[in-house]
């Protein structure tokens, strides 16, 4: 089974990097993993996405009801229109997937979403604050314990 993990975010701007961060110390605790960054929005994550068998994305989530550092599991059922994704705009990330499914793409069959809730993710900062980034570790060993990895 191949599988993806897919850092989201813009590492310029504080926590929204927490994704691509998230992913880069997956990479180095799991061997042979294949693991992309990228703070492309929606339908152009089917360029990286098309072909894998399992993807599991990571991204930062401002509900401003968490705590920074929290760590939120969902599915593509929990997005919509209104969802607020921190990097994803325009498109949800479920029409994302309805579209390519709708083009014969080959789509992974298991899809997992973490997102990582942040305190600020408009500053332009090249590190996550220290609640988000101490929270990197903690959030890296959960996502090895639930996908198995």
């Amino acid at each position: 089974m191949s599988t993806l993990v897919l850092g989201i975010g813009n590492p310029i701007l504080s926590d929204d990097g927490v994704g691509i961060e998230v992913a880069r110390l997956l990479k180095e605790q799991v061997p042979g993993i294949t693991a992309e960054e990228t703070n492309e929005a929606t339908i152009a994550l089917l360029d990286l996405i098309v072909g894998y068998d399992k993807l599991i994305i990571i991204d930062s989530i401002k509900t401003g009801q968490g705590k920074p550092g929290e760590l939120y599991k969902l599915s593509l059922e929990d997005f919509g229109a209104n969802m607020d994704f921190a990097s994803l705009h325009g498109m949800d990330i479920a029409t994302a997937f309805e579209v390519g499914e709708s083009l014969g793409c080959q789509m992974p069959r298991s899809v997992s979403i973490y997102a990582v809730e942040v305190k600020d993710n408009s500053t332009f900062a090249e590190r996550c604050t220290p609640e988000v980034a101490d929270s990197i570790p903690l959030a890296v060993k959960q996502i090895i314990g639930e996908e198995k990895l």
